[in-house]
């Protein structure tokens, strides 16, 4: 579900604090939405941002901006970070978790032509690339979590699991489910 939350980038502020935060703010918009409605709800918001020569790249909003951020990745090292947000909707309040993933990710130098075809492609993907596309020529390597760069970390969904209560869960101590 959509959040329609509108994503910014606070400056001077850490970006591992900032993407999940914004992740939260995802998450507690399609909270809100879903309260009233019966049984239990988990809700989880992710937010991913592209950090490069020390710019903040979010999703391009035309084609323009999307050449402009592939030219300065362009045989690059650069960061990808992707915050989690874990929220339990109930009847009165809130209860979340969240947290971060960060990956290193190379960029391939590919010529200026092949940067304006990739820069119509994906727009709706932070730094205008999408490494899970077979015919996307953009990406070298991945250092760290490969699915992060995708956009959801696992590894970070299940570690955030695990800081859930079981009594959130639904889960007695003996582990039988109430």
């Amino acid at each position: 579900m959509p959040s329609c939350v509108h994503e910014f980038v606070r400056p001077n502020r850490p970006l591992s604090e900032e993407v999940q935060r914004i992740a939260l703010d995802k998450a507690l918009a399609v909270a809100e939405r879903l309260r009233k409605r019966p049984g239990r709800k988990w809700i989880l918001g992710a937010d991913t941002l592209v950090v490069c020569k020390g710019r903040t790249l979010g999703k391009p909003r035309n084609r323009l901006e999307a050449l402009r951020m592939l030219r300065r990745l362009n045989g690059t090292w650069h960061r990808v970070y992707t915050g989690v947000a874990l929220v339990k909707v109930r009847a009165s309040a809130f209860k979340h978790w969240t947290d971060c993933c960060v990956s290193r990710v190379k960029a391939r130098r590919i010529p200026e032509r092949e940067l304006e075809t990739l820069a119509g492609k994906n727009r709706d993907k932070a730094g205008g690339y999408a490494v899970q596309d077979e015919d996307d020529p953009f990406i070298e390597k991945v250092a760290g979590p490969f699915d992060n760069v995708v956009g959801l970390p696992l590894s970070t969904v299940r570690n955030l699991l695990k800081k859930v209560p079981d009594t959130f869960l639904g889960i007695s101590k003996k582990g039988s489910k109430k």
